[in-house]
């Protein structure tokens, strides 16, 4: 991993890190609460060497002192120092019970000797570090007394005697609430590196294109309305979502600058991933730019767009797959703009045999035949085989990809399900991404005001709306910049008789119940 890498795993896990790092702080004030108090006293010793004064003599004292100086310090903690101790303060304490609590130090180069004692009682360990210190220096006399008789050469001398601490030296709580915190969060960092190495979902863009090179269309921000509010005329015009779409559709256009993919299957690896709201704006978005659309339901087991247009599903593709009625009565116009919905119709038993049929097949060329684009929805591509035989009939296919719910593994195997039917795939639509964070995909730009007159204005849309009367106050911008993209409706004059034609009402009286 580089570092663009570390920085968005920090960016899509900072509130596990955090949230870890808090439990560590918590856990050393709590340590720091419970510990109980414990006092330090320290009393320092001179170690000095007895001679005549000479020059010659105190050099020769010093090197021997500095020699000397470690054996004492070792010496403290002996039974031979300690004991005396003991019995003068009458602690029921054993000299290696004793031990751990005294630690002497001797500075470098000096012939100084810190003797300290930890205690769970200031004036204790004040009395001890004394008591010791005494005993250090009756132990040291006694051994470097000559065996021909007289006093030691060498003099220790107590220079700074102990006192009682007022403050206890430990428990430290800055210091274990900073251990605490640090270690907290080195914890929730390797959590999160564990996290991102094992997760095998896709949750952005780095993820997707580090997985397919196949092209992305367009990502989804999730928004929370649009639960409640699923199609794209239900939001404002320059709403964050709609102009998702309208970026969806042109990029599509772009994906499709050959103008050969009139038929544009909508598919994901799963259920949930928002393929059929995504089908169903998309059409919406195209005939909001001016072109014929004609959106199919063939998600013959779970049909939603006619739940989200309001439409009746009872009479549509199965309906016209059997017979039963003819495709014009069966289009039902939506909105002002030139779309037409054909719902999926009655729930057949075999879905599969009825969408990889020959009349489905003449079914997709009379509507490709009719209308600019045609987008069909259909089932998910891993649960059931719908979507890879439809896909054997259509120009192209978008495959929908919800993020943080798609495992890679599964986006790979629709892949080449798809691949090995040798489907053309346009691209990949991210649905329900993050509006905010490493793995967001949208930019806002917002309304101003005008500096003329006052007014609120909105920045220019990507195409102008058709007027209620179906005719466009002017070309859309990838018409008049870059020609047209996607194939514009055959003249009907030249037309043979079967040609379909868009109906214009919903003849509700002349299909089955």
């Amino acid at each position: 991993m580089d570092l663009h890498e570390y920085i968005r795993i920090l960016r899509r896990n900072w509130m596990i890190i955090i949230s870890v790092g808090l439990v560590g702080l918590l856990v050393g004030g709590g340590a720091s609460l419970l510990s109980k108090p414990t006092y330090t006293a320290e009393t320092q010793l001179f170690v000095a060497i007895q001679s005549s004064g000479s020059v010659q003599e105190l050099q020769q004292g010093n090197t021997f002192i500095q020699a000397r100086v470690q054996s004492y310090v070792r010496t403290v903690q002996s039974p031979k120092v300690l004991q005396p101790a003991i019995d003068v303060l009458g602690l029921s304490m054993a000299p290696e019970q004793l031990a751990p609590r005294v630690k002497a130090t001797a500075d470098p180069n000096t012939v100084l000797i810190t003797i300290s004692v930890t205690d769970n009682s200031a004036v204790q360990a004040a009395a001890i570090a004394q008591a010791v210190a005494d005993s250090l220096i009756t132990t040291v006399a006694w051994l470097e007394k000559p065996q021909t008789g007289g006093n030691s050469p060498v003099n220790l001398s107590v220079i700074a005697p102990a006192k009682a601490p007022s403050a206890p030296s430990a428990p430290n709580v800055r210091m274990n609430l900073l251990l605490g915190l640090s270690s907290g969060l080195l914890l929730g960092l390797a959590i999160a590196i564990v996290r991102a190495k094992t997760d095998n979902r896709i949750r952005g863009e780095a993820d997707l294109r580090a997985l397919t090179g196949t092209a992305l269309l367009g990502g989804i921000s999730f928004d929370q309305d649009a639960v409640k509010k699923p199609l794209l005329t239900q939001a404002p015009l320059q709403s964050r979502r709609a102009e998702t779409f309208r970026q969806l559709r042109t990029n599509l256009q772009f994906a499709n600058v050959a103008g050969h993919a009139r038929t544009v299957m909508v598919t994901s690896s799963l259920p949930g991933e928002g393929k059929s709201t995504t089908a169903t704006n998309l059409a919406i978005a195209m005939a909001q730019a001016g072109h014929s659309v004609c959106i199919v339901d063939a998600d013959l087991r779970r049909p939603m767009v006619s739940e989200y247009l309001g439409l009746d599903r009872n009479a549509g593709l199965t309906t016209a797959l059997l017979g039963a009625a003819d495709l014009n009565d069966l289009l039902q116009p939506w909105g002002e703009e030139n779309l037409y919905v054909l719902a999926s119709g009655q729930i057949p038993p075999n879905p599969s045999e009825l969408l990889g049929s020959a009349d489905m097949k003449q079914l997709l060329n009379r509507l490709s035949d009719t209308f600019d684009t045609v987008i069909i929805d259909t089932p998910p591509v891993l649960p059931v085989t719908d979507a890879t035989v439809l896909a054997q009939h259509v120009d192209g296919v978008i495959v929908v990809v919800g993020a943080h719910s798609t495992r890679r593994h599964d986006l790979e195997r629709s892949l080449a399900a798809l691949e090995l039917v040798d489907t053309k795939i346009l691209g990949i639509v991210l649905n329900q991404l993050p509006s905010k964070g490493a793995d967001a995909y949208s930019y806002s730009y917002e309304r101003r005001e005008s500096p003329r007159d006052g007014r609120s204005v909105r920045d220019a849309p990507i195409s102008k709306r058709r007027s209620k009367s179906g005719d466009s106050d002017g070309a859309s911008p990838e018409t008049r910049n870059f020609g047209p993209v996607i194939a514009t409706k055959r003249s009907s004059q030249n037309a043979p008789d079967d040609r379909l034609q868009p109906a214009t009402k919903f003849p509700k009286s002349r299909l089955p119940q």
